[in-house]
């Protein structure tokens, strides 16, 4: 992994993103950071040329978006004039909105509508990923979900964005999705997992938690990820201290790990 495949995910900014201005304000601080890149998602309601001119301003690139569920599923032709706006390739269905996990009928529609929603995307040269949360690791007749929406969904049309917190939150082992997800893995969520001392199970800056990226990110990176993503759902302070801390962290103990050492 080089420093330059890394991004924040500006959701962890959210409070900070609910005018043009203060979009404009982070994406500068993000960049101050050192972060070359964005995943844009949490912001206000903002034209997507304007937002497109925030962010080049900042001297970023938008690597990837998250969009509505309901957008997505039902109208991916404003996806792609969306991500067409912002010179941007990926995007990612990032939550299973109204999905009954325990319906076989439900579970079988969204992985159909996916399907297709992914084909539109895909015939604009983009690229639809899935979002993970730990829902998707239950089992529905015996067989895990999230392996169901991978392996009823062609390829081309649904590729993934694991993200490495919920992933082992549910009880999955980020390597092995890596490695199930060989060259369909252009997107990787670097969310790290700790036990608090109260014993608790929260979000944390990367190299703080329990999670072993040193293990992880070659995984990835041997799989065809093309963007690691930065993301802390909730922070115990400012949420750019701690992109802050995650991205030092990152360059100091993640860069140019071998490939294929786990």
């Amino acid at each position: 992994m080089k420093i330059g495949q890394v991004a924040a995910q500006m959701y962890t900014c959210r409070e900070f993103l609910q005018s043009p201005k203060d979009i404009a304000g982070s994406l500068k601080k993000i960049k101050a950071i050192g972060y070359p890149a964005v995943q844009m998602s949490g912001q206000c309601a903002i034209d997507d040329h304007e937002l497109k001119a925030i962010i080049e301003d900042a001297g970023l690139i938008c690597c990837a978006t998250h969009e509505s569920p309901q957008m997505i599923l039902d109208e991916p032709e404003k996806v792609v004039e969306k991500l067409n706006n912002l010179n941007c390739k990926y995007t990612a269905y990032p939550y299973p909105a109204e999905v009954d996990f325990t319906s076989e009928e439900s579970v079988g529609q969204l992985i159909i509508k996916l399907n297709a929603a992914g084909k539109v995307l895909a015939e604009a040269g983009q690229v639809l990923t899935y979002h993970n949360h730990h829902m998707e690791f239950r089992k529905l007749n015996g067989k895990l979900i999230l392996e169901r929406i991978y392996e009823e969904t062609n390829p081309e049309y649904l590729q993934g964005e694991i993200d490495s917190y919920w992933a082992h939150y549910g009880g999955g082992v980020n390597t092995e999705w890596c490695r199930i997800l060989n060259n369909r893995l252009p997107l990787f969520h670097m969310k790290d997992f700790m036990i608090t001392d109260s014993n608790e199970i929260t979000f944390s800056e990367i190299g703080k938690g329990n999670l072993n990226f040193k293990d992880i990110v070659p995984a990835a990176e041997a799989a065809g990820c093309e963007w690691f993503i930065v993301e802390q759902d909730t922070c115990p302070g400012d949420p750019f201290d701690s992109l802050k801390i995650s991205f030092d962290y990152i360059a100091e103990n993640l860069c140019d790990l071998p490939v294929g050492v786990c």
